[in-house]
């Protein structure tokens, strides 16, 4: 397992840039905590079966994502980075191919700026997914929200 964390240029990603009305160390929670990632993992419509997440530099992360209309996807990743309440890195080791980091930058004392980013090794892999997946993390970004909310209110 490599540790390395893609050095890329603006063609080789795709960032999304959240800022939510929460602190810091619950919005790492619902990113790490997966009985509530699994809540809002995916675009509008998908659920999650979770299967392993081993949260830790080599630790796998393996789930079923349902679709809301047909299909059950395979997704296994491994953990290569995380920082407390910071940052986390992966990789996919299922198609398309690429790596995510999330950083997680404390604004204030009740608001954090997500910064979530693919990562893809080459522009052409990058630009088979740029005509879709913002607006799709933008969906899974409005559904972190609504568990944020949720897990908020206990």
């Amino acid at each position: 397992m490599s540790e390395e964390i893609y050095i890329t240029a603006p063609d080789r990603e795709i960032v999304n840039i959240r800022e939510v009305h929460f602190n810091r160390e619950l919005v790492f929670r619902a990113w790490t905590e997966p009985e509530h990632l699994k809540n809002w993992w995916g675009p509008n419509g998908f659920t999650n079966t979770f299967h392993e997440v081993d949260l830790r530099p080599g630790g796998k992360w393996t789930f079923t994502m349902h679709g809301p209309d047909k299909g059950h996807y395979s997704n296994e990743a491994e953990f290569l980075k995380i920082v407390p309440p910071e940052f986390i890195a992966w990789t996919r080791h299922s198609k398309p191919l690429f790596q995510i980091t999330v950083r997680f930058e404390e604004i204030s004392k009740d608001i954090t700026r997500v910064t979530f980013k693919m990562l893809f090794s080459s522009a052409g892999e990058c630009s088979k997914l740029k005509s879709y997946a913002p607006e799709k993390n933008e969906e899974n970004l409005d559904r972190l929200e609504e568990e944020l909310r949720r897990m908020a209110t206990y």
